[in-house]
């Protein structure tokens, strides 16, 4: 991958046209939530299909969690739609048949001219696209585990919800007080909250 796509760096924010030809940017995708971005073959790939149904239970956690996940492969917009529905996901994938994410990372997988897929990778983004880990798939066992992302996820999600440990007297304090603002989430209602999760991850 790119050299400068390293764990700190800000990950190009992407507009692809997903599995219902809608257009989609990855900023708005992930909202203010930590985000598993996995960078697929595509639906041909037996070990794409295989990660993505294990990806299956991972996605029932991290929509409690309060986290995003989303797939980008280089199959078409009927091939994506395909692949998603096969593997039974309902989160967002994206098509990049044009091969714009795999020639601006620097991620062609040179080895399979036939297909002209990206190098498969897994990264694990904090709030506003900043890279927290990086996996490279190439090989199967090169992927990370679920255990692996539930422990990035553990990490990001410590970072950025300012309200992680609700027992520090502050934050006890701030609540009794009427100031919310530090709790998820974050000056919005749930209603609200909920509205704009629809808004960005329709099914």
């Amino acid at each position: 991958m790119r050299g400068d796509m390293v764990p700190g760096a800000s990950f190009p924010d992407y507009e692809l046209s997903d599995h219902s030809a809608k257009r989609r940017k990855l900023s708005v995708l992930q909202g203010g939530d930590p985000m598993v971005l996995v960078l697929s073959r595509g639906g041909y790939c037996p070990k794409d299909r295989r990660q993505h149904q294990r990806l299956l239970e991972l996605h029932a956690e991290m929509e409690v969690g309060y986290c995003r996940l989303v797939t980008i492969s280089t199959d078409s917009i009927t091939e994506t739609n395909e692949y998603r529905s096969g593997v039974g996901a309902h989160w967002p994938f994206l098509s990049d048949s044009r091969r714009i994410v795999q020639k601006d990372l620097d991620i062609a997988e040179y080895t399979d001219p036939v297909h002209d897929p990206m190098i498969p990778h897994v990264l694990v983004l904090e709030p506003g696209l900043i890279i927290h880990s990086v996996y490279n798939g190439y090989w199967y066992f090169g992927r990370p585990s679920m255990d692996e992302l539930r422990q990035d996820l553990r990490a990001v999600s410590r970072k950025c919800r300012s309200d992680w440990d609700i027992t520090r007297p502050e934050l006890k304090a701030a609540w009794q007080q009427n100031r919310k603002d530090a709790f998820y989430p974050y000056g919005k209602s749930y209603a609200q909250s909920i509205g704009d999760q629809d808004k960005e991850d329709p099914r």
